[in-house]
């Protein structure tokens, strides 16, 4: 079964690792690596929630979803969407970008790197709304309670997560972006930075409202069909199981796409915090992309990564804190390694806290379903 189902994945990770390091080096092969982790790690919850509707979906469609979904999560996000970060920041053509980084390294990293301030705001604050929305929403299950349950009061506040965006934006474009780190020593960005920042919290309000507008759709059609076979049941009617599908199906489809480009943001940005190198780039978040696939194929037939009930919460995190790194980068220097790591541990250790909620329910005679929605923190 595992193998079946992750045998693409493991034979494109082989493929890639070993050309990464044919091509560029051992250092390549150790960045690669850490990219496809941090993309598997952040997607984690991407995966969850797409099985929860993918397995909604009729046979037609899910085949849709995992084909042209895979073409465009792979060489759409993670392929072209790097350049294009690229040739907007550093003001030159898609082209011109990529020839740059074949033909002339030395001249594409000064470019990546005078443009790394808006890069870094543009990332930062994407990363850091995705982070504060999740941290700020009341849920049933916490894993950090003496943090989370305070932060979940708040957050009953309307727009609490823009109003300390916009704030963080402020302060790092008064503190780091007045000395941020270019090609040629130290220059003030501060108006480069807040015009990034603000891009990227209105590029994750556009995502996030296409999102809810397309779960919206979904709802009202779900709805309607039921009503409809409730209606043609009393009246001694057959429904058709296809037809149904295939309606709500399209809204589902279109949902799980702008849902699944919006997670692939921040692992497209995320890696902005580890390499400049879009190469490196592209071939490692791919690697990642194919797992978070393999894995939602996996959950749809298993179910079994539920059961691991913190992890969504170390994802995000894990989102957190690159955002932070990327604000601090503008300025000051982080080492790839600890930026990579941060995010592993975190995700390690929510996923050891749910072994330990998982075995402690277990010592306790086990416990169902809806025992496991209601239980409150880990205790952490």
């Amino acid at each position: 079964m595992v193998l079946k189902t992750f045998g693409w994945s493991f034979a494109v990770t082989a493929l890639g690792l070993a050309f990464a390091a044919w091509q560029w080096g051992w250092e390549a092969f150790g960045v690669v690596l850490i990219l496809s982790i941090l993309e598997i790690s952040l997607s984690f919850d991407n995966a969850v929630v797409n099985a929860g509707i993918l397995k909604k979906m009729n046979a037609f469609w899910q085949k849709i979803f995992l084909t042209i979904g895979i073409l465009i999560a792979v060489f759409g996000m993670r392929l072209v969407f790097p350049v294009v970060i690229v040739a907007i920041s550093a003001k030159v053509g898609p082209i011109e970008a990529v020839q740059l980084a074949v033909d002339k390294p030395d001249q594409y990293e000064d470019l990546v790197t005078d443009a790394h301030a808006a890069i870094a705001a543009f990332g930062g604050m994407f990363l850091l709304m995705i982070f504060l929305d999740f941290i700020f929403e009341d849920r049933d299950i916490k894993w950090l309670g003496w943090l989370e349950r305070p932060l979940a009061k708040l957050g009953k506040v309307d727009m609490l997560s823009v109003c300390i965006a916009l704030i963080v934006l402020l302060i790092t474009a008064i503190t780091f972006a007045t000395q941020a780190h270019t090609s040629t020593g130290h220059a003030d960005k501060s108006a480069t930075v807040l015009l990034s920042g603000v891009a990227g919290l209105i590029t994750y309000l556009v995502v996030g409202g296409l999102s809810g507008y397309f779960e919206d759709k979904l709802e009202e059609e779900e709805e309607r069909e039921h009503e409809e076979e409730e209606k043609a049941k009393k009246e001694g009617k057959e429904v058709s199981a296809v037809g149904l599908a295939g309606k709500a199906a399209f809204f589902l489809f279109l949902y799980l796409e702008v849902l699944d480009a919006s997670f692939s943001f921040d692992g497209v940005i995320g890696a902005f915090a580890i390499t400049n190198q879009i190469f490196w780039m592209a071939l490692g978040l791919g690697i990642g992309a194919m797992y978070v696939r393999s894995l939602t194929v996996y959950l749809v037939r298993q179910g079994t990564l539920d059961d691991y009930v913190y992890l969504e919460h170390g994802a995000h995190y894990a989102i957190g804190a690159l955002a932070v790194i990327l604000l601090i980068t503008i300025q000051h220097e982080i080492n790839e390694i600890i930026t990579g790591l941060v995010g592993v541990l975190l995700i390690a250790a929510s996923f050891w806290s749910s072994v330990r909620r998982n075995k402690a329910l277990a010592a306790e005679g086990g416990a169902g379903p809806d025992d496991r929605k209601t239980e409150v923190s880990s205790g952490v």
